[in-house]
């Protein structure tokens, strides 16, 4: 079963449950009748109990908060349709991304570092495209997913940093992903230009670490986010690192492991370029392009 934001969050839930209650999870399998694996896969989010698998549990472990019940139980509902993934441009999500565009969707604060290319958040439909069109594509099959989709995919994913109540986001940006050409010179300036308008919304920070900024130790080099997703019950807001490698995708929550990241983030923010001297940097980037003859006047 696919692991989705509601499944997480409720999985946290069950296990701060647990621990206050003292039980294992062998225990509460015991106590509703279901096997202690059950408890397991719901816990680590990749499986679900029933609604009364569920209210028994907390019946029977002395919840006695009835909203924290309804809490858990409206978490237990799953919140996409039959096909969401599989019809239309989310057909562009491979499956190890779609929990992070679920996460997005509910985060209150994201951190991302871009080193060769721009976060997919920040950046511009030409971008985006221009990253995407290099990849082959079967012109025989009617369901292959298309350039476009891969653009309207990113597109509606950065629809959260528009929305009312909108995620803080502060990206570093290494210059070296501000100077790497995709799509050619007319295609990063229209980048850096976006770049610049979205640093001027009040919940997006961006820094810019310079080519004469030594980096304090690794950190610039990994692909990495960094999200809060704010607790809808008692376990505590959710601290995520998702780590991208390889093509691979990893979901990090250990907590030592998560904060190793948020203190290196940190460290990078102050050595990087502050907000409003990293959009005169990129200011000047845009100066240069403009002046290459590549540029139509």
């Amino acid at each position: 079963m696919a692991r989705t934001a509601r499944k997480v969050l409720l999985g946290r839930e069950i296990d701060a449950m647990l621990r206050r209650a003292r039980t294992t999870q062998a225990e509460a399998g015991k106590l509703i009748g279901v096997s202690q694996s059950r408890i397991a896969a719901a816990v680590a989010g990749n499986g679900n109990l029933s609604a009364e698998n569920l209210e028994d549990l907390a019946r029977k472990l002395g919840v006695a908060d009835e909203d924290y019940v309804r809490t858990m139980l409206d978490l237990r509902g799953d919140n996409h349709r039959r096909g969401f993934w599989t019809s239309g441009y989310r057909r562009a999500y491979i499956e190890e991304l779609r929990l992070l565009v679920d996460l997005e969707d509910v985060a209150d604060r994201l951190r991302e570092t871009g080193s060769e290319i721009v976060p997919g958040l920040l950046q511009h439909p030409d971008y985006i495209r221009a990253l995407h069109e290099p990849l082959p594509l079967d012109p025989d099959d009617p369901d292959a997913v298309t350039v476009e989709d891969y653009v309207q995919a990113r597109l509606a994913r950065q629809q959260i940093l528009f929305k009312p109540r909108a995620p803080e986001f502060h990206a570093i940006l290494s210059e070296s992903c501000l100077r790497r050409t995709y799509g050619g010179d007319a295609v990063m300036l229209a980048q850096i230009v976006h770049l610049l308008e979205l640093s001027r919304r009040p919940n997006i920070q961006i820094q810019v670490m310079p080519f004469t900024h030594q980096a304090p130790g690794a950190g610039m080099e990994d692909r990495y986010i960094l999200l809060r997703v704010p607790s809808p019950g008692a376990a505590g807001d959710l601290e995520m690192a998702v780590v991208e490698a390889q093509g691979e995708i990893r979901y990090i929550d250990d907590k030592p492991a998560v904060g190793i990241r948020d203190k290196i983030f940190t460290r990078l923010a102050m050595t990087a370029l502050g907000p409003a001297d990293s959009q005169q940097f990129m200011q000047h980037l845009a100066r240069g392009l403009r002046s290459r003859p590549t540029i139509p006047r």
